[in-house]
């Protein structure tokens, strides 16, 4: 973003700012200051953010058992977690409702109008990554499912004597998608060839047309706010560091440096989607706050870092949480839950960084600041 694009943005910002504090705020049931301009938020991505979509498809892909759920008021839900997810916090922050599952056959009419979540675990921003997990909702699939929710808008906003558009424009859509495409595809040569036909920076711009691809599309459906989550350190992860590539108490290097294009590709395409009009688009550095936990975990709480909660093997992630299994009871130190997926209470540090974070965890601005604007 060039110069005169940054004073511009900043300038809208402030102003905004200041018609915000003259409306009025909101105190949300966490006592953090929320917006009451954001209706509803779309929540599109992988098991990162699922909420149970996979439940009602054919899909080895699940966490709808029990000890997922262990910290969560709902129990087993679907959720990949012991509690949160990092837009169940954020919905929290923004002061709505936690979206229901669009394949939830009960996601219908009035509950439409808080958002929904679109995401399905193995899912990715290929359409076959993640297919020997079976039956998922991939990103262009995701797509097409908000465009049935559109239609289905149409007639419940405008009961209501609202308008669709204003309604669409004023929410949140918020994308987690890439990491399946690597752990669940570039990193698996014995399934998918895609490590054979591309190299790292190669395969990173694929998927960097096609995520840019779905992404107009949402715009052209209506949606103009988004947060755009990079990539964590995949490397880091209790799955990746069973793999036997580096010592036990190390991440795997490589794997983490293959991820550089696509995050900095990322960062670059939110600069490029501004220049829509009316868009507002966002970029959560994921990699860099997970690195600032892993780095330093005894600030933030934390003194298991190398291995999962909940799983079986090498740094309990060879294999991830069997239903009924017994996890740490101390879970609030640990940075993993099981092979793939943060604890609840790293959720909340990323959640809260996305929120209300500097520009090095959410460029240009964050969702927080996002929400001033109508």
């Amino acid at each position: 973003m060039n110069l005169k694009m940054m004073l511009k943005l900043r300038m809208r910002v402030t102003r905004a700012l200041l018609l915000w504090l003259m409306s009025g705020i909101m105190v949300s049931r966490l006592g953090l200051v929320a917006s009451t301009r954001v209706p509803a938020m779309f929540i599109f991505g992988d098991s990162l953010v699922e909420v149970g979509n996979n439940n009602y498809l054919s899909s080895i892909a699940k966490s709808n058992y029990f000890p997922y759920g262990i910290d969560f008021n709902r129990g087993p839900t679907g959720r990949f977690c012991n509690g949160k997810t990092f837009v169940d916090i954020l919905a929290e922050l923004l002061g709505l409702p936690y979206p229901p599952a669009f394949a939830d056959p009960n996601t219908a009419g009035a509950r439409l109008l808080g958002g929904v979540n679109y995401a399905s675990a193995a899912a990715g921003i290929l359409d076959e990554t993640g297919q020997h997990y079976g039956q998922r909702y991939s990103l262009r699939q995701q797509v097409a499912n908000f465009e049935t929710t559109v239609y289905q808008l149409r007639t419940t906003v405008g009961m209501g004597g609202g308008n669709l558009s204003d309604f669409l424009g004023k929410s949140m859509a918020v994308l987690v998608f890439g990491s399946n495409d690597y752990i669940n595809n570039y990193l698996m040569p014995a399934i998918y060839s895609s490590s054979f036909n591309y190299s790292p920076p190669q395969f990173a711009n694929l998927l960097l047309n096609n995520y840019a691809r779905q992404l107009v599309a949402l715009y052209g459906l209506g949606l103009r706010k988004f947060l755009l989550a990079g990539i964590g350190p995949l490397g880091c992860i209790p799955n990746q560091r069973a793999s036997g590539q580096s010592p036990p108490d190390r991440c795997v290097d490589y794997v983490n440096q293959m991820l550089g294009t696509f995050n900095e590709g990322l960062h670059s395409l939110v600069d490029q989607l501004n220049r829509q009009p009316g868009a507002m688009y966002a970029f959560g550095n994921t990699y860099a706050a997970v690195g600032d936990i892993l780095n330093n975990p005894a600030t933030y709480g934390f003194n298991v870092v190398d291995r999962g909660c909940c799983g079986i093997g090498r740094n309990q992630g060879q294999i991830t949480c069997l239903p009924f299994a017994i996890p740490c009871t101390n879970r609030n130190v640990f940075v993993f839950w099981d092979a793939f997926h943060p604890t609840q209470s790293v959720n909340n540090i990323l959640a809260r960084r996305a929120f209300s974070g500097p520009p090095r965890d959410c460029y240009p601005i964050n969702v927080q600041q996002m929400t001033l604007f109508s």
